[in-house]
């Protein structure tokens, strides 16, 4: 217990920028609808996770609505250091809405890669890396209106077919102020398509800020071997944590020490139950037979759940 409390305040002391400057690979956990919220942040932080994301959050709804704030966006004191992505196409709407976090969290993300529909026919998203401009104008008015120097502005974006517009939007941010750059290896396009992580070398070699590196990384051997390919400073990771949370702390599949976690975090934050059950079926998939994953998937309330793991796994 005493350790856990040292490596929470070291945890602390670091803000990202820190971390980048550290000389190790930063391990990201991405923004997940739904999944990246409070609780499953506290788990994977557990397991030598760095940084955190929250899910993507429309900005003018946040900046709008006193209810939209609380419902999309819960922290606490361990929860550092924090990342507020947010999905924004107006420079005002993404400062009053980065002053809003600026307290509670160590920097904000414009979201330029969500290549779902409804998000690119609003203005979000990925159809922004066709806008440099914009992006430009959207980071320099919240390093202009944001007073705490150390607090990051980040994008997360997709690359163009033609790399070049994706290396010319990189530098365009760069030169505006932005504190580092995910890139998911993936046109607009692509869905399941491997991954062009010579792309994300590329734009690596480009910059002189810190890049990192997203896309198809599911173990910790995934996450070296894109990080030796690429040169990326950090390796940010969605699905392959879902599986498996404690996969950056090397563990190839769920142990039953992090469904255990799981289970006493979610009920202390008072997680949904469909949330609370969705984590499970995502860190057991590997670990359950087909047979059980018929019983398990279809339990419909906690006390099932938690009856179900004591009967099975002594958890």
């Amino acid at each position: 217990m005493i350790g856990d409390i040292i490596e929470t305040k070291q945890c602390q002391l670091k803000d990202p920028m820190d971390l980048f400057h550290s000389g190790q690979v930063v391990k990201i956990c991405a923004p997940m609808v739904r999944y990246s919220k409070l609780a499953f942040r506290t788990l994977v932080r557990k397991y030598s996770c760095d940084l955190c994301y929250t899910p993507m959050i429309v900005a003018a709804d946040f900046v709008r609505s006193a209810k939209a704030r609380d419902s999309e966006f819960t922290t606490d004191k361990g929860d550092h250091p924090l990342i507020v992505q947010f999905a924004a196409k107006e420079a005002q709407v993404l400062c009053d809405a980065a002053r809003i976090v600026c307290p509670f969290a160590d920097g904000i993300d414009l979201n330029c890669g969500c290549p779902q529909r409804w998000a690119m026919s609003e203005g979000y998203g990925a159809c922004l890396i066709n806008k440099p401009e914009l992006v430009q104008d959207m980071v320099r008015h919240v390093r202009n209106q944001i007073d705490n120097p150390r607090f990051s502005v980040s994008i997360k974006i997709r690359i163009h077919e033609d790399l070049k517009r994706t290396v010319d939007l990189c530098q365009k941010a760069e030169a505006t102020g932005v504190s580092w750059i995910t890139v998911h290896g993936r046109s607009i396009e692509e869905r399941h398509q491997p991954v062009h992580y010579d792309a994300i070398k590329t734009i690596k070699q480009s910059m002189s800020i810190p890049i990192v590196a997203n896309g198809d990384i599911k173990t910790l051997k995934d996450a070296e071997n894109v990080h030796h390919l690429t040169g990326a400073d950090g390796v940010m990771v969605a699905r392959g944590l879902l599986a498996n949370p404690a996969m950056f702390a090397g563990y190839e599949e769920t142990p039953l020490k992090c469904i255990r976690d799981w289970v006493d975090i979610a009920l202390e934050h008072g997680t949904p139950f469909t949330c609370f059950h969705h984590h499970l079926m995502y860190m057991m998939e590997r670990i359950t037979s087909k047979q059980e994953k018929k019983v398990f998937n279809v339990l419909s309330s906690t006390s099932a759940v938690l009856d179900y793991l004591n009967d099975h796994y002594g958890v």
